[in-house]
């Protein structure tokens, strides 16, 4: 177990940007890797996720909908608790698709709860809650 904050800062910002890339790619098998399986999520739109595979079958289905979408998380601050086991993540996120009547982008901020298992960092719990949405009406 890590007692070093600025290491296990690094490796969240680390996984946070394997799971950018993974949803940039649409890779629901490789984001799945960077949450627990008991994961639970409060999405942009007011639904709830229970559990890593409610999770990325809710985003396969929007995926499928708006095939060019992409989310952003950017971390603003990570803290890390002082045994190196559950740390705190808040920042913003930006999703942009095209949509019907032209392009889409909306974000607002966030909060991850992660928690380092066995030697890894996944995300246990995310809110995201949305601040603003543009849409282009061509």
């Amino acid at each position: 177990m890590s007692t070093d904050p600025s290491a296990d800062e690094v490796q969240i910002r680390a996984r946070r940007a394997e799971s950018n890339a993974a949803i940039a790619r649409h890779d629901l098998a490789a984001l799945a890797e960077t949450m627990m399986e008991e994961y639970h999520g409060a999405a942009s739109n007011g639904s709830f996720r229970r559990g890593r595979e409610d999770a990325i079958s809710g985003l396969a289905v929007h995926f499928a909908a708006f095939e060019d979408a992409v989310y952003v998380r950017t971390p603003e601050s990570i803290e890390v608790n002082t045994v190196g086991e559950v740390a705190a993540e808040v920042g913003s996120w930006v999703g942009t698709w095209s949509g019907l009547e032209g392009p889409v982008r909306t974000g607002g901020r966030y909060a991850a709860y992660w928690r380092k298992v066995e030697g890894v960092w996944r995300i246990h719990a995310e809110l995201f809650v949305p601040l603003f949405r543009q849409e282009s009406t061509d």
